[in-house]
């Protein structure tokens, strides 16, 4: 099995051209972004091919592009889904990562929405993975464990950070809903979050050893269970966020550490870690 590390364009500065050359010489396998612009289309789908890279795109119902938004109800994003979808097949990505629904949609409401995920997935033949994210209806790990219960065809793209801020804990008491996870995740959100925020400071700080380690823990068995089913590759993106998410120095703002270095260096330690485990893997150069 291949692990494919992919870099996330978020907080990146800069052009096309400019992002993802950087991207490209960085040895990651691709990159994971929202669409470009509709006048960037043509040059993003260009430069895709010249860099040689993947793509993962984002989408997130309720709105087109992150900013326009729709009516709050179950059909309202299975139309969102479906016309951002439909602009997505034309950059032939890897899969589509989804911010779906919303936490307070009444679960009935839910399930319909997501219904209609699975069959639009079905109908292009490429995986679209539902993120774990805060405000959307896998933002708690009962909550999602029974949509992959009542639907199986359903697919995650694993954000656990979230979760360890939704529930103020590293989930101790969640194992048996997070193994049924693990089983439909597509994708990897490579990001460490802690009881009190979706993002550690700097995951290789000895304080946040602890959190590292259970996601470590958590990311491994997702692994583990791709390599035993015979997945050709799974991807993977250490997506940490620029300030907002990252913490900064109080009065001043400055950011405590460098995106692209923290990236980078969980990009390192995801493909490490991969070697040590498995014999004669395949993973991109970053």
């Amino acid at each position: 099995m291949e692990l494919k590390v992919i870099k996330a364009a978020w907080g990146m500065s800069g052009d096309w051209d400019t992002k993802l050359k950087q991207i490209a010489e960085a040895g990651y396998a691709g990159v994971e972004t929202p669409m470009p612009a509709t006048e960037d289309e043509s040059k993003f789908k260009e430069l895709l091919e010249k860099y040689n890279l993947d793509l993962i795109l984002q989408v997130s119902t309720g709105c087109e592009d992150f900013e326009k938004p729709y009516p709050d109800s179950a059909d309202a994003h299975i139309l969102s889904l479906e016309k951002q979808v439909e602009r997505a097949l034309t950059f032939k990505p890897l899969l589509i990562n989804s911010h779906s629904a919303k936490d307070s949609m009444p679960y009935d409401k839910q399930l319909k929405f997501f219904e209609g995920a699975i069959h639009i997935e079905q109908q292009i033949q490429i995986p679209i993975g539902h993120e774990t994210h805060r405000g959307r209806a896998t933002s708690t790990p009962w909550g999602t464990a029974q949509l992959l219960r009542d639907l199986p065809d359903l697919h995650i793209v694993a954000d656990f950070s979230h979760w360890c801020n939704v529930c103020e804990s590293m989930l101790p008491d969640q194992e048996e809903n997070l193994a049924l996870t693990f089983q439909h995740t597509v994708h990897i959100h490579g990001r460490v979050g802690y009881e009190h925020g979706p993002q550690v400071p700097d995951f290789r700080a000895p304080e946040y050893e602890y959190a590292l380690t259970q996601h470590e823990q958590w990311w491994d068995k997702i692994i583990a269970y791709h390599q035993s089913k015979g997945s050709q590759y799974l991807t993977v993106t250490p997506e940490f966020g620029p300030p907002g998410y990252m913490h900064t120095q109080p009065f001043t703002q400055q950011p405590v550490v460098d995106l692209w270095e923290i990236c980078y260096a969980m990009g390192q330690r995801f493909r490490e870690r991969f070697i040590q485990q498995y014999s004669q893997p395949k993973v991109s150069k970053v």
